[in-house]
């Protein structure tokens, strides 16, 4: 693999969310052990999973892989990296400052923005502090999708610039004499991401339009903030198959086509194929095969006897329930990949079509909703909650509220506290709770942000509700976006997934979370399934029989779910969505 030749010190994978990026990462990192090399992996991805591939719990402090001599592991908690950041903040002025002042400060640091910077502090560290990373050859990140990843690589400047300008709030980075520090190691961060001789970008897709469309605006955005040493991996790439199978034809001849239409700016990047593998890529077996040419096989006739059990539970029928309403949040979740966009934008399609007035928004950075639907819909309106301009609208209503009543250095103080970072947190919550609230009106359809980047955003939710309940005490009179969330007869969450390891587990951590904060899941989804579409080709007839055990895990478990099949077709346009939507006998 030319991505691995002459590795630098450092090394990101990126792409969209279910591209294959943590497999890449763990096969990248065993290849490198087998050279006698040290490598340490580490997930900044809220949701990370390395520990499932390997079969091992990792967490928050630096792991070794007992299977691959000279690996070790390290995922980056979110909450942990919260929890220690705030003792670190709170513990040295504990018992020396009054009960409801510590109250005061750890409310302050309870938020979204505090989880983010502490997540944050723990990833620069791992680029400047070399007693953390000290006999490693290799430290390899395996990162969260695209749009959470594009912030993490852009807060060291962000931070540096906010830093330099001397007069913002501090409250979310602490103490105001650590500032210089914060700074240092910032802009040691920003050196390390910038020097082609330490660190190199592994841009990852799928042989698929959106996920190459996807790294082909990742690779300028990071090259526009000085990461230039950049690598494109194709994961997942269908061999030539009989043509006896029309499906396998019909994916091949879709993906030469997207491969065909690469941009030519990554045409200019050195690239590298990576074929589609028969099993999951779960264990050191698997990993191993990942960047070997597989032989041709033929079908297991277990597998195609098992695939052509998967129950028929088709998407029309949780349709059919959900336009039993006049209104109401529909939440789409899950793992980056899965096909959460696809899945929203066919049940707004579906309800728009049955003639109910439907709101169509995505929470995902990375989303393009306009793309799915590659079209107009009466009933049916479209939008994003774009961070970069809830940010600006923001701010503009913070100034002119605010603003109002101080002089022309107060006004220039808090402009300047409302360039921090966290001020996007702030307005993408304020963004979100607007469109819970427009749900009592019409139906408004949601396509989340992968699981990770999702979960901060409820956390945001939580931290709102609590507030205000403290701030309301014994009155009851009043409803937070959280109630609305928790109340089934307002919010229905379709969990999607895919029939596979990871997709299955990270949904199942998913619900277990939102349990945790009252909120139920409604159906579960189970998107592009092989074993539904009934291939003949010897590999996927392979890869069918690797998902009825996890359908059949998430039917025995879940009352309320719905199976959507493979489509020859990428589903893109009205009527492709509409498809997905159809009866079983009407397809």
């Amino acid at each position: 693999m030319k991505f691995l030749d002459g590795a630098p010190r450092f090394l990101f994978f990126t792409g969209k969310g279910g591209v294959g990026k943590t497999s890449i990462a763990c096969a990248s990192a065993v290849a490198l052990t087998r050279e006698g090399k040290k490598v340490l992996l580490v997930s900044t991805d809220p949701a990370s999973n390395v520990g499932q591939v390997f079969g091992l719990t990792i967490g928050n402090t630096i792991t070794d892989v007992p299977a691959v001599p000279g690996l070790s592991a390290l995922e980056i908690d979110p909450e942990q990296a919260a929890d220690a950041y705030r003792e670190r903040i709170i513990g040295p002025v504990r018992g020396l400052l009054p009960e409801k002042e510590l109250a005061s400060i750890t409310e302050q640091l309870s938020g979204s923005c505090t989880t983010e910077i502490a997540s944050f502090n723990e990833f620069t560290a791992l680029l400047t502090d070399e007693t953390t990373i000290a006999g490693f050859d290799h430290v390899l990140f395996d990162t969260a999708p695209t749009g959470h990843t594009i912030r993490l690589l852009q807060l060291p400047g962000s931070w540096t610039d906010f830093l330099d300008g001397g007069k913002g709030d501090a409250s979310c980075l602490g103490p105001l004499s650590g500032l210089e520090k914060q700074r240092t190691i910032y802009a040691g961060a920003v050196a390390a991401l910038a020097d082609p001789q330490r660190t190199r970008l592994v841009l990852v897709a799928r042989p698929q339009r959106s996920p190459l469309a996807e790294i082909a605006r990742t690779h300028t955005e990071l090259a526009d903030i000085g990461l230039t040493e950049q690598h494109v991996v194709i994961n997942g790439v269908l061999p030539a198959p009989d043509r006896g199978d029309a499906l396998a034809s019909a994916i091949y001849d879709r993906e030469q086509a997207a491969l065909a239409a690469l941009p030519g700016d990554l045409r200019k990047l050195p690239l590298d194929q990576v074929e589609l593998k028969a099993t999951n890529m779960v264990g050191i077996d698997a990993l191993g095969t990942l960047f070997t040419a597989e032989p041709s096989t033929t079908p297991a006739h277990q597998d195609s006897a098992a695939a052509a059990a998967v129950p028929d539970a088709p998407l029309s029928a949780l349709v059919d329930e959900l336009a039993a309403d006049d209104h109401g949040l529909i939440m789409c979740m899950g793992k980056g990949g899965v096909g959460k966009t696809t899945i929203a934008a066919a049940v707004a399609v579906a309800l728009a079509e049955r003639g109910h007035q439907v709101h169509l928004t995505t929470t995902d950075p990375a989303a393009h909703l306009t793309d799915t639907l590659a079209g107009n819909l009466e009933n049916l309106t479209v939008s994003r909650i774009d961070p970069a301009e809830a940010t600006a609208a923001y701010r503009d209503r913070v100034l002119t509220s605010k603003g109002a009543a101080l002089d022309e250095q107060g006004r220039a103080n808090l402009a300047e506290d409302l360039k921090s970072p966290c001020t996007e947190e702030v307005a993408v919550f304020q963004a979100f709770s607007r469109i819970i609230h427009e749900s009592r009106r019409h139906f408004v359809v949601v396509d989340t942000a992968p699981t990770g980047h999702t979960l901060l955003l409820l956390d945001a939710t939580g931290s709102y509700h609590r507030e205000i309940a403290r701030q309301m005490g014994e009155n009851t009179n009043y409803t937070t976006p959280l109630m609305r969330l928790q109340n089934p007869d307002e919010t229905k969450i379709l969990i999607v997934t895919l029939a596979e390891t990871t997709p299955r587990l990270e949904a199942e951590g998913l619900q277990a979370d939102l349990e945790r904060a009252g909120i139920h899941p409604w159906a579960w989804v189970v998107n592009n399934s092989i074993a539904a579409a009934h291939p003949t080709s010897p590999l996927l007839q392979r890869r069918a029989g690797t998902e009825v055990a996890e359908i059949g895990a998430i039917t025995s478990t879940h009352n309320r779910s719905a199976i959507v099949p493979m489509m020859p077709t990428e589903p893109v346009g009205i009527n492709a969505l509409n498809a997905l939507t159809r009866p079983t006998e009407a397809r």
